[in-house]
């Protein structure tokens, strides 16, 4: 039977293991919040697993260890992932700038003056500054009290201006990230109007508005009723044929939180599986000179969710889920070879469940001869892959060995242990 097996938790995440772990299905325990940057991380050059000789490559690395710990933590442990987007250029000029406690009097100040103020740069400087208060939670909680508040910044959030339209949706971000699930509910009014704006033209406003509903989809209930049929899901659909990296990647978290949700397998995969985002996802998993990691690891992380619900795993198969993993796999092989540390493993991961779980399929049969599985390339791509993850990774090595026991055994080329 496949297992719905959670990513393994890095060095890193010491302070995710100390959290006692809770059996329970029910509400979630406590959250943990992860701040990402805006600037692109990886080579979009030729050679799309090729990282990015700098600086930014060992923060982009970081950064997918942070999420694969996050991932095991909220899957074994009752934690909620949630992202926070800040942009570079505006936190270097923020820089030294300490985030107020905002009382009810300065929130009305900050609110009014963004309604009325005489200039748009007086406007846009009241929620500049609401914004930085709203990194309190403190100021979150006083905020959400305030009478009329939040229909105010979704009324920002509408206006013709763009940027005050920008800055009322970074001030909903702060308060979608928020631990407290009281915040989180009172953020469901604008739910509607971010959907909307994902068919915008603004690819940094649509990455913002993604990361947002991500946050929100993965706490509330609530909102998840709301956006189901409002059509959440061929918002996605039509999203992920965005040439921007950077909204591809935030689709693919966004996609990843909904699929997590309890209610998933019976209202939400059938609807994803029977849009166009399975082909586009495979599409963006094809080995070559296009692939980049970052959205590689996302979307990998999403077939994994939609597999392990065992919906329609046939479809995905038929779809040619099988075939597009085998020559990732072959390529993720190749890339380890010339690379020494590229976060390789964060996508090696799922891809290896995905596969492992796909095999046991009734119709993973029937297309055995598509995927090549008898061919020595594909065991020996795995074996390359599992001394990589021997060095780099070894809590990934059963991950390894579950996909050569479902390999071999499949075909009986060797005994199953």
């Amino acid at each position: 039977m496949p297992r719905p097996l959670t990513p393994p938790l890095p060095p890193c995440a010491v302070a995710a293991q100390s959290v006692p772990c809770s059996r329970r299905r029910g509400p979630v325990a406590c959250s943990v919040v992860q701040v990402y940057s805006r600037s692109t991380m990886w080579s979009r050059q030729r050679g799309g697993l090729k990282p990015l000789r700098c600086g930014v490559e060992q923060l982009r690395c970081r950064r997918r260890e942070r999420e694969a710990a996050l991932r095991k933590a909220r899957r074994e442990q009752q934690l909620v992932s949630k992202r926070l987007l800040r942009d570079e250029a505006l936190e270097e000029a923020e820089e030294g700038c300490v985030a107020m406690i905002f009382g009810e009097a300065e929130i009305q100040q900050f609110l009014r003056l963004a309604q009325r103020g005489t200039e748009e740069k007086e406007r846009e400087g009241a929620l500049v500054s609401l914004r930085r208060g709203l990194q309190r939670p403190e100021t979150q909680q006083t905020f959400i009290r305030l009478e009329g508040s939040i229909r105010t910044l979704v009324g920002l959030l509408t206006s013709n201006q763009a940027l005050l339209q920008l800055e009322a949706a970074r001030c909903l971000h702060e308060l979608s990230h928020s631990e407290q699930s009281a915040v989180v509910e009172a953020c469901l009014p604008a739910t509607s109007y971010l959907l909307t704006y994902l068919s915008g033209h603004s690819s940094d406003f649509i990455e913002l508005c993604l990361y947002t509903l991500g946050n929100l989809i993965v706490e509330s209930e609530a909102v998840r009723r709301q956006l189901l049929p409002q059509g959440i899901v061929p918002a996605l659909a039509a999203c992920i044929q965005s040439p921007h990296l950077t909204v591809l990647e935030a689709l693919g978290y966004a996609l990843s939180q909904l699929l997590q949700a309890k209610e998933a397998p019976e209202k939400i995969i059938p609807s994803v599986l029977g849009s166009t985002l399975p082909q586009h996802m495979l599409q963006l998993l094809q080995p070559g000179p296009k692939l980049n990691l970052g959205v590689a690891v996302e979307f990998a992380w999403c077939l994994h969710y939609i597999i392990c619900s065992q919906v329609n795993n046939a479809l995905l198969i038929t779809q040619g889920a099988l075939s597009t993993l085998g020559l990732l796999l072959l390529d993720l092989a190749g890339a380890v070879q010339r690379t020494e540390d590229a976060g390789l493993e964060l996508l090696a991961c799922p891809v290896l469940r995905c596969l492992s779980n796909l095999l046991t399929e009734a119709a993973a049969e029937a297309v055995g001869g598509q995927l090549q599985l008898r061919d020595e390339r594909v065991v020996a791509a795995l074996f390359i892959l599992l001394q990589f993850l021997l060095q780099k990774q070894p809590s990934l090595l059963p991950e390894g060995l579950w996909l050569l026991n479902n390999l071999t055994g499949a075909h009986g080329s060797v005994q199953r242990c």
